[in-house]
Order: C-alpha cells, then structure tokens, then sequence
C-alpha cells in the first residue's frame, strides 16, 4: 500500500491517509478483509507519529471503511456497493462544483465548460 504524503496541501496529514486509502478500496486495489499495515508500521513507513496514523484508522473505521479486531490489526471492511457508489458520485460532484467556481473566476462560459468536460470524459485528450 502506497500513501504518499504532500507538504504541499493545506490537508492535515490524517486526511491525505484517509482520503488515499479511501481511494484504494473503492478502486478495489484493497479488497474485502486485506490487512492495513499496523498503525506503528505504517507510521515509521511515513515517517509520522502513531498518534496521526491511529486518527486517520480510527476515522476510518468510524466512517464504515475497516473494522479493527483487538490483537489482529485493521482490516477492509466488507463495501456496500450502494455505498461506495454514492461516496465517488459525491467525491465527483465536489470536484466539479470546484472546477465550476474555478471557471466563473477566469470567465469561462458554460459552454466552454461543457466542451471541456466532453474533451475529458471522452478522452479524446492529447496528454
């Protein structure tokens, strides 16, 4: 599992773990019942106190998306699908409320808008 912390962001260090490891279960690329690493070792991994690692867990777990079992560790809790459906279409809907506040800002029309989004959501991208 790869978490690749930014000093970069505004984003508590806690959040960027959970918004990562957010993103790997609903991936899929952490399924079902796959260990985390330990909240120790994933804090010597990042180099972070235990104590940020054991809030970005317990966040988590909180949130319905791993389940912690005393003496084992913490593992991917199983996923409604409903659920994770709903969270990536609110995830999708805030970054395109922000693209939207972006675009007034520099004057794009709506028009414009919805030709960039059709370029990106097509891909008919020349990257």
């Amino acid at each position: 599992m790869d978490i690749i912390l930014s000093n970069m962001t505004d984003k508590p260090i806690y959040q960027q773990i959970i918004e990562q490891i957010k993103a790997l279960i609903m991936s899929g690329e952490l399924s079902e019942g796959e260990a985390l690493p330990s909240m120790r070792t994933l804090a010597q991994q990042l180099r972070i106190s235990v104590i940020t690692t054991k809030r970005a867990y317990e966040e988590l777990e909180n949130e319905g998306y791993i389940e912690n079992f005393t003496g084992k560790g913490c593992f991917v809790k199983k996923q409604n699908s409903d659920f994770l459906h709903e969270e990536m279409v609110r995830q999708t809907e805030k970054l395109i409320s922000d693209a939207c506040e972006k675009a007034r800002l520099c004057g794009l029309t709506l028009d414009e808008m919805k030709e960039i989004l059709e370029i990106y959501y097509g891909g008919n991208i020349d990257e």
